[in-house]
């Protein structure tokens, strides 16, 4: 019980900030209808009480299942079975991804089916590729580098219109179901592996899980050669009370729908793998599966509480701003919404626990979180100055990936890994069904292209963290050599003090 108190406190804690901000913004900034602002009341205490549960669904299920069957990899001697695994299931599991599905039905001139299978041909080669990362103890910085690299190139060769889309898709593949069980995944191929570099290896399997599709969509619009137009998004507002409850019971059934099939690739392998290996004992297996439901049960009601009730608030008040005389300050509200909505991402919570788990306390969740919000309100502020001004997000892609790049030769590889995850985590349904409204809301009022100007805020939130959480981790070297330096010299004091003493 205090498990499940302390996760919906939790929850509350991150849920309250954008709550009131929308609020506010309700009564000065903007003119909320009374249905959209029920229909956020709605959504907001589906959004609690929905990433409680899954918070404690993902602790007592996802965490387990992956570990397991990551142990299980790094003692099999044949490597090619368990990168068959990788690969499939993380296809798999991207395909039923709803955050990706929510940008597929967006993007014009490619079938909405080919675009999810391509991001889901390149999650899965780049799944595989992590465990023969781990297997080979090779450095994340110099494959980040070099797949990076790969991107630049091929955008070279890309409709500008498409760039932010396929740069979009690296941060909606790693949502809150495949993040909890990958980063899991790879803690337990890591650290049973017997590697002294297991801590580092612990992470980077989400951030190169977020490249796959970035190269892979980038491929895939170099044959198709995507218009620059978009269709307009349509989307339902209830009037009275009754009409807001009656609207989310008829979403309801099709959001729990989408999450049992995108749970069904892990209930399916974890069977399987039960059936093979015996990992798990009876009591292990009743408490997984328990948090399978708590997981699947929360996840349902915060999507649906996220796209019925967030939605339409969040384009109401981009396009109220956008059309009023005050159009500018559309960035400092998307520099405050963008630092308090990141805490109310499901995946987040899971990052920031595993990350203080596996350092032993040494990198705390306060700090993650705090340069996690720093990083995703700075990307949605840059974001809306493309909104209003039209600049292309090339440059801010190659600058930020570049600077981000550069700095991995100068941090601990701990902190390079857990920045380029926390990306991947940052931009999950709450980017996708909150912020990028908002800035389509302000793109369409101010008569701009969705595609070039709109589209490429999640690329922005995913990237972002991958500088503030690696400045952390420069801190944290200058602070510790610091107290080495500072210790190293009090010793060196007290030597010459026994020294002094000893002659006379």
């Amino acid at each position: 019980m205090r498990l499940n108190t302390n996760a919906l406190k939790e929850s509350i804690q991150s849920v309250l900030p954008i709550f009131a901000i929308v609020l506010v913004l309700s009564v000065s900034l903007s003119s909320m209808p009374s249905g959209v602002l029920v229909m956020f009341l709605f959504g907001t205490l589906l959004l609690i009480v929905g990433m409680g549960l899954f918070a404690v669904g993902t602790e007592m299920s996802m965490t387990p299942i992956g570990e397991g069957i990551g142990s299980q990899f790094s003692k099999s001697k044949n490597i090619v079975i368990p990168l068959l695994i990788c690969f499939v299931l993380g296809a798999i599991v991207t395909i039923a991804e709803p955050d990706l599905t929510v940008l597929a039905d967006q993007v014009p001139s490619v079938p909405s089916i080919v675009l999810i299978l391509f991001v889901a041909l390149g999650v899965g080669i780049f799944l595989a590729l992590s465990l023969v990362r781990i297997k080979k103890n090779i450095k994340l910085s110099a494959l980040l580098i070099a797949f990076y690299a790969v991107a630049v190139i091929l955008a070279l060769f890309v409709s500008k219109d498409f760039i932010p889309t396929a740069f979009d898709s690296g941060g909606v593949t790693t949502g809150p179901i495949t993040v909890p069980f990958i980063m899991a995944l790879g803690a337990g191929m890591a650290t049973m592996g017997g590697n002294k570099n297991s801590q580092e290896n612990s992470f980077g399997l989400v951030s190169l899980c977020s490249i796959g599709p970035i190269i892979s969509v980038l491929i895939l619009s170099i044959c198709f050669k995507p218009d620059a137009q978009t269709s307009e998004s349509i989307i339902h507002i209830a009037e009275t009370t009754k009409d807001a409850f009656v609207l989310f019971m008829h979403e309801l059934p099709d959001y729990a729908k989408e999450v049992l099939i995108a749970f069904s690739p892990i209930v399916a392998l974890l069977v399987i793998f039960q059936i093979i290996f015996r990992k798990f004992h009876r009591h292990q297996l009743l408490r997984i599966f328990v948090g399978l439901v708590y997981t699947y049960i929360g996840l349902v009601l915060f999507l649906t509480g996220a796209n019925v009730g967030f939605m339409p608030a969040g384009k109401l008040i981009g396009a109220q701003i956008a059309m009023s005389d005050s159009k500018f300050l559309l960035i400092p509200v998307g520099l405050i919404m963008g630092y308090f909505v990141v805490s109310a991402e499901p995946a987040v919570h899971s990052l920031k626990k595993q990350v203080e788990e596996i350092t032993n306390g040494e990198i705390t969740q306060k700090a993650i979180g705090l340069a996690l919000s720093v990083g995703v309100g700075v990307s949605v502020a840059i974001a809306m100055l493309r909104v209003i001004t039209g600049i292309s997000i090339f440059p801010f892609l190659i600058v930020g990936y570049s600077i981000s790049l550069a700095i991995t030769f100068f941090v601990p590889p701990i902190y390079t890994g857990i920045a380029f995850d926390s990306g991947g985590v940052a931009s999950g349904p709450m980017t996708t069904t909150f912020m990028l409204p908002f800035a389509i809301g302000a793109c369409e009022a101010l008569g701009g292209n969705i595609m070039t100007d709109a589209f490429g805020l999640v690329a922005m939130v995913a990237m972002a963290p991958l500088i503030t959480i690696q400045v952390l981790g420069l801190t944290s070297r200058v602070r510790r050599s610091q107290r080495l330096k500072k210790a190293k010299d009090e010793l060196l004091n007290i030597t010459d003090d026994v020294i002094y003493y000893g002659e006379e």
